[in-house]
This record gives C-alpha cells, structure tokens and sequence, in this order.
C-alpha cells in the first residue's frame, strides 16, 4: 500500500460508494483499486497486473459489502476477491470454467442486504450468487434475449428488498429478479429515446429513493428510473467537458442520494454530481482536482 500524489487513471470502469462516503474506483487497465475521500482526496491504492492474491488482471468492477469489506470483479483472473476497506487482502475465489462456481470474466458484483454476492458472469451469459465468503448458492440464465436469459451480462445491483437489476449490453436492457433469480420484469432495447439504451455498462440502486441509475455508454449519458422501469430522467452527453462523458462505464450513488459518482471511463476520469433534476457538476464544493487526469 502506498498514496501516491494524484492518480492517473487509464480506462476507469467501476465505481463504488463505502457508508462512510468514501469512493472506490477499479482503475481496469492500471490493475488498480483507488480510494479516495468524498470530495476526491486520496487516501491509498492497491494491485498490480499479476494472479497472486491481491494482484489483477483488468479488474471490472468494485463494491462495498458487510463490515466495509470491499469486493473486486477480477475480470481476467476469472475470480472475485475481497479486502479490507484499506486493501488488505481477505479471500478469493473462482476460476475460469463454465461449471458453476466457476467464471468466464466475471464483470460485475453485487451485494445483498444479507451480504450474498451477486457476479455477472459476463462471459457465461448468466449471474451466479455465493455466501460473503465466497461459497456457492445458485445460478441463473442462459445465452439469449427472452425473459431470463441474458446476452453478455455486465453489472449487477441489488435492491434493500432484495430484488436483483442486471444490465445487458448485448440485448441493452435491464432485467429484474428476485434473490433467487425468479424474473419479475425487465425494460429497455436499443436505441437514443428515453428509456432505450447503446451497451449499457453499469448499474447502481439508490435505496432511500427507490432508483435505478443505468451507465449508458453508447449514448454517453446516465439515465435513472423507478425500481419498475420508469422513466424519471437523464444527464450527460458526448465530450471531455465538465458534465460530458465518453463510454460511461460505471455509477454509484452515496446512500443518501446527494452526490452521484461516474466512472468516466473514455475520458479516464472520475466525475461526480450534486443531486439536482438532473444532477450538476458540483459548484459550491468545486471541482475536484484528484478525481481527474
């Protein structure tokens, strides 16, 4: 572990928000996990390319679980690890293989408010769920584009209730189950209307308010809906500008729903928003410096 004096990300792809509000970001072709405070202060990264314990290769996507530990889609490694809220490594588990148990680059992980693990198994066109530690419960899905089944699956978020939302980007949509992976309903297809989606990349629930906040890549916006599919609106648009965005693939909303954070994956960047309709750029914290290249 060390802090270095300002990150330099190289194609960001997950983002995640700890209770306490501070920000993991998985820095996919670094092999890094930043964290920084709220407001962009770095507090301390880990990894290098590499399979040993604690090492990534293309790391996908990060989330907070129990206790602060912090869970890590180990794309390329085929695997999930976890850690300490500082990086210290805990466990692992997975390898490549279409056997369940097994990954085939996992992209995405999810926690539930009993602390099950939900990976979107990219690769094997389904979601497997596991215990905190990794021991496996289920599986569900196959490759296709009816109701249940999944073309390359690539985040997954679970809801306070305990509904699971998993996005698609080869059917551009988003898919709902209960915890045990029953289909409940679903929205989305391709296109640039409100509501349709260009390979969707990520996803995130905001409990307190009953939201849905989908990273819409090909149409580089975010767009946000009621936990049935709704349409409830949309910020951002194409460029490096504040506010613009190229190929979002990540977003995580603190718990209270005040700020709002993206993984600004093209623009190798982090930007995050104050709640508005629809959220801005902050002004009155300012810019912050740490969190851009």
């Amino acid at each position: 572990m060390h802090r270095p004096p300002l990150p330099f990300f190289d194609y960001p792809v997950g983002v995640a928000v700890a209770p306490n509000g501070n920000v993991y970001v998985a820095d996919r072709d670094n092999h890094y996990i930043h964290y920084f405070t709220p407001t962009g202060s770095t507090l301390g990264r880990w990894g290098v390319y590499g399979s040993d314990d604690g090492q990534f290769r293309w790391p996908g996507d990060v989330v907070i679980g129990r206790g602060g530990r912090v869970y890590v889609a180990d794309t390329q490694n085929h695997r999930v690890q976890y850690f300490t809220a500082a990086g210290s490594f805990l466990r692992k588990w997975g390898s490549r293989g279409k056997d369940k148990g097994f990954f085939n680059g996992p992209t995405g992980v999810g926690v539930a408010p009993n602390g099950d693990v939900y990976v979107a198994d990219c690769g094997n066109h389904r979601v497997q769920y596991f215990t905190s530690r990794g021991e496996f419960l289920d599986a569900w899905g196959s490759l296709g584009s009816g109701n249940g089944e999944f073309e390359n699956p690539v985040d997954v978020a679970t809801a306070p209730g305990g509904d699971v939302y998993v996005v698609e980007c080869g059917n551009h949509r988003v898919q709902v189950f209960t915890a045990t992976g029953a289909y409940r309903g679903g929205w989305g297809r391709y296109g640039s209307e409100d509501g349709r989606f260009i390979v969707p990349l990520g996803i995130d629930f905001l409990g307190d308010k009953n939201q849905v906040y989908v990273a819409d890549a090909g149409n580089c916006r975010i767009q946000y809906f009621g936990a049935a599919g709704s349409f409830l609106g949309k910020w951002g648009s194409r460029g490096s500008r504040d506010g613009e965005f190229k190929s979002p693939g990540g977003v995580a909303v603190a718990s209270d729903g005040a700020l709002a954070y993206v993984a600004d994956t093209g623009n190798d960047r982090v930007q995050y928003f104050r709640w508005a309709d629809p959220p801005v750029v902050p002004t009155t914290l300012g810019r912050v410096k740490a969190l851009f290249k």
